[in-house]
C-alpha cells in the first residue's frame, strides 16, 4: 500500500500535485468549518457559566401565574403522539394519570398512530383511566400524513387548552411538572417552556453513557448558553409546552421536514415569540440501548437538521436579527453538517499524511493541523464545565474520568459520522424519506431482556460494511505514521535518514513515526470499529 502512494505522489506527475493541492483544500475547508463550530461553543460556554449564576436571580424577577390562585390556573392540554408503542404504553398512561393538576383544568390526548395491535390495548386502558373522572381521549388516524407533525396538528384541531404540553412515548414527568413550568406563561410573550432531559438508564451500557453525555452538553452548553442571550433555541419535540396561540401564529406543526419541533420553532421565534429554557426542571426519558436504534434517532435528527438549514437559511439572513444571533442561528441548523466536515477531514487525513512528507511545499499542513487541535480543545474545555455542573462536583478523579469518557464519546461520534453524514447530505438535497421512531424498550438494568423486542431492525444498516472498511482504512493510517518515513528515506528532497547520526541531530530532532495523526487514526480506528462490531453483533 505505501509503495502505490509513493508512485501515486511521484513528482513526475503534475496531475498528483495539483490533486494534492485541491485535497490540502478541501481538507482545510473541512478543519475551519469545525474550528468556527468550536469557536461558537466557546462562546456559548461563557453564555452558559454567566447564566448559571445569573439563573436564581432571574426565577425571581419572572412574572409567575399564582396557581394557588383559582382564577390564574390556565387550561392545559397534555398531546402524547405515540406509534407502536407496546413496551412503553402501560408505563406512558401511569404515569402521566398521576399528574398533578385540577382535573376540570386538565385534558389528555393520546395522539395514536399506531398501525399494530396496541391500538386495541392502548383504548382498553384509556377507558379505564377514563373512568376514574381523568379527562383522557383516544385520537387515531387513518393514515400517518406528516407522521409526528400530522398527529400533532391533528390533536390540536380538538385541544381544549390554551396550552399544549407534548411527551414522547419514553418521558416520565414527575407529578408535579406542570406547577413547575405553567407558571412562566403569565409572561405574554412566551411561546414555549420547555425543560431539561433526564436519563433514566444513563448507566445501562457504554453506548447510553455516551449519548447522555452528548445530550447533556446540548441541554446544558448549548441551551441555556443561546436562551441567556436571547439566540435562538429549539422546542426538542417533547418534555416542553407550547402556547396554542404561538403554534397558530408560527403557521401550524408542518410534516415537510424530519425535525418539525426544530421547524416550528424557528418560525415562531421568527415570529417574536419568547422562548424560555427551565435548566433546573429535569424531565427522564429513556435512552435508545442498541446501535440501530441509535443509528436510526441519529439518522433522523441529523437529516432534519439539514433540511432545516435548507428550509430557514434565507429567512434568518433577511430577517432583522442581530448579526450574532443570525450567526448562532446558522451555525445551530449546521450543527449536523459538522459530522460531514468530520467525516471529510477523517477520510482525508490519511493521503494528507503522506502528501506533507513528501511535499515539502505542503507547510500549511501544520497550520491546518494546529485547527483541529485548538477544536479539540475547545470542545474538550466546554464538556468539561457541562460535565461536573451536572453532577455537582469536581477534583482530579472526576476530571480523569470525564478525559475518559470524552475521548470515547469523540471517537464513537467519529464513528457515526458516516451514517450520519449520509443523513446530511439527504437532508440538504431534500431528498424525502419516512419518519422512522426509535423503538422503545421499557429497559433500565441488564437483567431486563431486549432482544425480543418486535420493533428491533432485523438487518443491520447498509453502511455496516463501508464503516468495516473504514475500520481497516484507519488502521492503515495508524500503520501510516511509521510507512511515510520510510518514504521519506526514499524522497531525494529529504534530508531524513535511518542512522544513529541523525536521529538526534543537533538541527533536527528525527522521531521514526509521524506522531501528528497518530492520536486520530487511533480513535477513528477505534469509532468505527465500535459501530462496526455493536451493528454486526447486535450487542448494548
Amino acid at each position: 500500500m505505501g509503495g502505490i502512494y509513493l508512485a501515486i505522489l511521484s513528482n513526475e506527475f503534475d496531475f498528483w500535485f495539483t490533486l494534492s493541492w485541491f485535497l490540502m483544500i478541501v481538507y482545510v475547508i473541512s478543519l475551519l468549518m469545525v474550528l468556527f463550530y468550536a469557536l461558537a461553543q466557546l462562546n456559548l460556554l461563557f453564555n452558559y457559566l454567566r447564566a448559571v449564576k445569573k439563573n436564581n436571580q432571574e426565577k425571581e424577577s419572572c412574572p409567575q401565574y399564582d396557581l394557588k390562585n383559582p382564577n390564574e390556573i390556565p387550561y392545559v392540554t397534555i398531546q402524547l403522539p405515540v406509534f407502536n408503542e407496546k413496551y412503553v404504553m402501560k408505563r406512558l398512561l401511569k404515569n402521566i394519570a398521576q399528574i398533578e393538576y385540577p382535573r376540570e383544568k386538565l385534558e389528555i390526548q393520546v395522539l395514536d398512530d399506531s398501525t399494530d395491535e396496541t391500538v386495541i390495548k392502548t383504548k382498553e386502558r384509556i377507558d379505564k383511566l377514563a373512568q376514574t373522572g381523568l379527562d383522557i381521549v383516544h385520537i387515531t388516524r387513518t393514515n400517518r400524513e406528516g407522521f409526528k407533525a400530522g398527529a400533532l396538528k391533528e390533536g390540536l384541531k380538538t385541544a381544549k387548552g390554551e396550552f399544549i404540553a407534548v411527551f414522547d412515548s419514553d418521558f416520565l414527568p414527575e407529578s408535579n411538572w406542570l406547577y413547575k413550568t405553567i407558571p412562566y406563561f403569565k409572561n405574554e410573550k412566551i411561546g414555549v417552556v420547555q425543560t431539561r432531559w433526564g436519563h433514566i438508564n444513563r448507566d445501562y451500557s457504554l453506548l447510553t453513557k455516551i449519548q447522555a453525555f452528548a445530550l447533556d452538553a446540548h441541554f446544558t452548553l448549548e441551551q441555556m448558553g443561546r436562551n441567556a442571550k436571547g439566540h435562538f433555541i429549539n422546542f426538542n419535540g417533547t418534555a416542553g409546552i407550547w402556547r396554542k396561540e404561538c403554534i397558530y401564529d408560527a403557521g401550524n406543526w408542518e410534516g415537510d421536514t424530519l425535525t418539525e419541533d426544530l421547524d416550528l420553532s424557528y418560525r415562531a421565534q421568527l415570529k417574536g415569540w419568547i422562548f424560555k429554557y427551565l435548566v433546573d426542571v429535569e424531565t427522564p426519558a429513556e435512552l435508545p440501548i442498541v446501535i440501530s436504534a441509535a443509528r436510526s434517532q441519529q439518522f433522523r435528527w441529523n437529516k432534519g437538521g439539514a433540511e432545516n438549514f435548507q428550509k430557514m437559511f434565507r429567512k434568518i439572513i433577511n430577517s432583522g436579527l442581530p448579526f450574532k444571533t443570525k450567526a448562532h442561528c446558522v451555525l445551530h441548523l449546521l450543527n449536523s453538517t459538522m459530522f460531514l466536515n468530520v467525516f471529510i477531514v477523517g477520510l482525508l487525513s490519511v493521503p494528507m499524511l503522506y502528501i506533507k512528507n513528501y511535499y515539502s511545499d505542503f507547510r500549511v499542513y501544520f497550520i491546518a493541523m494546529s485547527f483541529f487541535a485548538l477544536s479539540t480543545l475547545i470542545f474538550f474545555i466546554c464538556y468539561w464545565y457541562v460535565y461536573k455542573n451536572v453532577r455537582q462536583q469536581s477534583g482530579f478523579k472526576l476530571f480523569l474520568k470525564y478525559t475518559r469518557t470524552f475521548f470515547t464519546f469523540f471517537s464513537v461520534a467519529m464513528g457515526l459520522s458516516l451514517n450520519n453524514s449520509g443523513a446530511v447530505i439527504e437532508g440538504h438535497r431534500r431528498k424525502r424519506s419516512d419518519f422512522v421512531r426509535t423503538p422503545k424498550f421499557n429497559i433500565s438494568t441488564f437483567k431486563d431482556s431486549w432482544k425480543k423486542n418486535k420493533y428491533l431492525l432485523k438487518k443491520p444498516s447498509k453502511n455496516v460494511v463501508y464503516e468495516g472498511i473504514l475500520c481497516l482504512y484507519f488502521l492503515f493510517g495508524i500503520m501510516s505514521a511509521w510507512l511515510v518515513r520510510y518514504i521519506g528515506t526514499n524522497n531525494k528532497d529529504t534530508n531524513y535518514t535511518f542512522n544513529s547520526k541523525t536521529l538526534f541531530s543537533a538541527n533536527e530532532w528525527y522521531m521514526p513515526f509521524d506522531s501528528g495523526m497518530l492520536i486520530f487514526h487511533i480513535m477513528l480506528f477505534l469509532g468505527f470499529g465500535f459501530i462496526f462490531h455493536k451493528s454486526v453483533f447486535k450487542k448494548v
